[in-house]
């Protein structure tokens, strides 16, 4: 499960549709619909958010307005509580966004090498709009090597 903490412009199809699907696991792990992944490392900064549910619901609408952007339709009807208002917004790290653009990039050197090119000249990337951005390492939760 990877539940970016990057802006959702810098991925590319594969990753927009996975950040999509693995955040609606999240969801429903955190609705207690469902027991799989439910002490998966990812889901702890939504845990420690003051209303999980709302926060998930604020990454996805960003998700999907990204998808908009490029003519996908996803299916906002699967957010559990759709954003009438942003969330509260969560910390991210440096180091953490750092980890993630050096994890991102190799991925799309490999299966989209123009969008790789595309983003080389960015050294600083966006959060993703539910994260603020504070000084720091990578987070305590993130695996040691990101295989996903």
């Amino acid at each position: 499960m990877r539940i970016w903490s990057l802006h959702p412009q810098y991925l590319d199809r594969q990753g927009l549709v996975a950040c999509w699907r693995e955040t609606l696991l999240a969801q429903a792990v955190l609705a207690g619909r469902t027991r799989g992944w439910d002490r998966h490392p990812q889901l702890e900064r939504f845990r420690a958010a003051p209303d999980p549910l709302d926060a998930l619901g604020s990454y996805l609408e960003a998700i999907a307005v990204e998808a908009d952007e490029r003519g996908y339709r996803f299916d906002r009807s699967r957010i559990d509580r759709a954003a009438a208002r942003q969330a509260d917004a969560l910390s991210v790290t440096t180091g953490q966004l750092a980890f993630e653009w050096g994890h991102l990039t190799a991925k799309l050197a490999v299966r989209s090498p123009d969008l790789r090119e595309l983003w080389s000249g960015v050294t600083t990337p966006e959060p993703h709009p539910l994260f603020h951005v504070l000084d720091g390492p990578v987070a305590g939760w993130e695996r040691a090597s990101a295989e996903d």
